[in-house]
């Protein structure tokens, strides 16, 4: 029988399911009550929705979707009996929650921790972990600290979701010893349907877990059968399918830019000035909208998280993009925010930040 280790204490499934273990903080207590339910047999599970494209909701699943869920997860990675798990994410969102179902359904030992920027700070060195999951910023603050970067070696499979990988990011995380993915899912299909090997060479070819059948609309559009999904999802991701079970992410359809007929996925464009950026605003998160404009309709425009910079060095990154991409795809302003808008899971909320740095100028 599993069993969930908080701090320096265990307890087994067993004890969970009566309902028995020791007084711990709100949070343990909630993610505990959620491993009872779910150890008790319960059908039926609320979820909250990341609000990355709008306000969060909640949603229905049913138990067999999260359970085709584990099941597609443990045989992609080819999860051992009795396995050592991180669940380092928050309990309260799918991400979290998935992780404690995996760990149950796999019958394994879930090192349970509150999430926080540095997950891996209350273990030493000889603590390894068979599969552990977590989102780019937990894993940029372990590499970020040697002694912290050494004990993402000692992951074996580790899977990043949650928000997408910088360019930067994902080639140091392609130097690490464990095996890394980025995942491609959301709350309605229970976590993820999809993993790319993180190569530290773009694009990320994601490959569908067992049983998910993908396919697209006619205007590309990522469309999902999947039995963890409770009907066939049609998407607003734009993508492209190299192999039947594969596909290579090419942004958001309700993110795309249209500027007097001509259309621009800021995602692709982000990618082709990432090095202009890592040059001139090292480390400062940044992406491309389309701001109103009354003639085009929408026009190209960056947002960067940072403090205002000079105008000639504005005017110096504006010219070295304008070097490399088309003459539609030119940000013709650029806006600076000290914060973004961020979702519970950490995604920046590109409307509200737009939205922002709009209202600030006015």
């Amino acid at each position: 029988m599993g069993k969930i280790i908080i701090g320096t204490s265990a307890v087994s499934f067993e004890a969970i399911k009566k309902g028995n273990w020791p007084n711990e903080s709100a949070y343990i207590e909630q993610s505990l009550a959620f491993c009872q339910a779910w150890l008790n047999g319960e059908e039926h599970f609320q979820l909250q929705t990341s609000g990355s494209t709008g306000n969060p909701k909640k949603i229905n699943v049913k138990r067999q979707q999260m359970e085709f869920s584990a099941a597609a997860t443990g045989q992609f990675f080819n999860i051992p009996e009795e396995a050592n798990l991180l669940c380092c994410l928050n309990t309260r969102l799918i991400a979290g929650k998935m992780m404690l179902v995996r760990g149950m359904e796999w019958n394994s030992t879930i090192y349970l921790e509150e999430p926080s920027g540095t997950p891996l700070a209350n273990f030493d060195q000889s603590v390894t972990f068979d599969f552990a999951a977590m989102v780019p910023a937990q894993v940029e603050n372990c590499i970020n600290h040697p002694i912290e970067k050494e004990k993402l070696n000692h992951i074996r499979q580790l899977i990043i979701g949650g928000a997408p990988l910088a360019q930067n990011l994902q080639r140091e995380v392609a130097l690490l010893a464990c095996n890394t993915y980025q995942t491609y899912g959301m709350t309605e299909t229970v976590s993820h349907i999809a993993l790319a090997k993180i190569t530290g060479n773009p694009p990320l070819n994601y490959q569908t877990l067992p049983g998910v059948v993908i396919s697209t609309t006619p205007d590309a559009r990522l469309v999902i059968d999947a039995p963890m999904a409770d009907a066939v999802l049609t998407t607003t991701d734009i993508v492209s399918l190299p192999q039947p079970n594969r596909f290579i992410w090419q942004g958001r359809a309700d993110f795309t830019i249209n500027s007097g007929g001509i259309k621009i996925q800021p995602e692709q464009l982000e990618i082709a000035i990432h090095p202009i950026m890592a040059i001139h605003l090292p480390g400062k998160r940044y992406f491309i909208a389309g701001a109103p404009h009354e003639k085009w309709g929408e026009e190209v425009v960056l947002i960067v998280e940072s403090a205002r910079i000079s105008a000639s060095k504005e005017e110096q990154i504006k010219s070295e993009i304008a070097a490399k991409v088309s003459k539609y795809e030119r940000p013709k302003n650029l806006y600076f925010l000290d914060n973004f808008i961020e979702t519970p899971s950490g995604k920046i909320k590109r409307k509200a930040n737009l939205n922002q740095a709009l209202n600030k100028i006015i």
